[in-house]
């Protein structure tokens, strides 16, 4: 695992459950971009304690899990957090994290592999 997604699941650990981020939030907030948060993502291996279903497109349109699109298990673990969805894009989006101060504790390292 590179630095750079260390940095991803750090920060996505960050994200409380019942709110989401975005792929341009989270990359300003580790000095990233946008395409490459996605690609970290995409190589998440324990999505769900690693929530990367809580990270979706600046238009708040879900985007991908996993690296597929419109697939059913992140609108439906974003429902269980209380993300409310109309068609494909997120209706609360008061519910936005945004990350004003973020320091590193590595806290995905602490997580045991199931």
């Amino acid at each position: 695992m590179s630095r750079h997604d260390e940095k991803v699941f750090d920060a996505l650990l960050r994200i409380p459950a019942g709110q989401f981020t975005t792929y341009k939030e989270l990359a300003k907030a580790i000095g990233s971009s946008p395409r490459a948060v996605g690609q970290a993502l995409k190589r998440n291996p324990r999505p769900v304690q690693v929530p990367c279903h809580r990270v979706v497109c600046s238009d708040f349109t879900l985007g991908g899990y996993w690296g597929l699109l419109n697939d059913d298990r992140k609108r439906a673990l974003l429902l269980d957090e209380g993300i409310i969805i109309d068609g494909n894009r997120i209706i609360n989006t008061e519910k936005m994290f945004y990350f004003y101060h973020l320091h590193y504790v590595h806290a995905y390292t602490h997580i045991k592999a199931p």
